[in-house]
């Protein structure tokens, strides 16, 4: 199975097709400058210029550099514009992709996600520790 997958950071929005089973990019990933400011509109623009570079109509992961909450309300806004606080993220993404199902996490939550699926937490149990570094 495949989804697509965005990460939203400070400086680029980087997306491809994501093999689920194995975890990893199905084709080269596609890059565009964040904007600034970095307004929801002008980030769901440069998602769905991502998006759109590979033709893709399945379902999207969108990571996002703020707290999420409910998968979908934003939080907090570091590294974009503040008034992506209380807005709800997933809808807008949505909605700029005609209709595509999005599902929404923050970006280090997904990092975490990841490494226990596919990387060093793979069947261990206890405690493991990822660190995040951005831009």
């Amino acid at each position: 199975m495949q989804i697509f997958g965005v990460d939203i950071g400070g400086s680029g929005i980087k997306g491809a097709p994501v093999d689920l089973e194995r975890g990893v990019l199905v084709e080269e990933r596609f890059k565009v400058l964040t904007p600034h400011p970095a307004t929801p509109d002008l980030v769901a623009d440069g998602v769905k210029e991502v998006v759109g570079h590979f033709g893709w109509t399945g379902p999207i992961g969108v990571t996002f550099p703020g707290v999420v909450t409910g998968g979908s309300t934003i939080r907090t806004a570091a590294n974009v514009d503040k008034s992506w606080i209380d807005k709800d993220a997933r809808a807008l993404f949505s909605e700029r992709l005609g209709g595509l199902a999005v599902t929404l996490l923050n970006d280090a939550d997904a990092a975490g996600v990841a490494e226990m699926e596919f990387g060093a937490g793979r069947d261990r149990r206890g405690t493991v520790i990822v660190l995040t570094l951005g831009t």
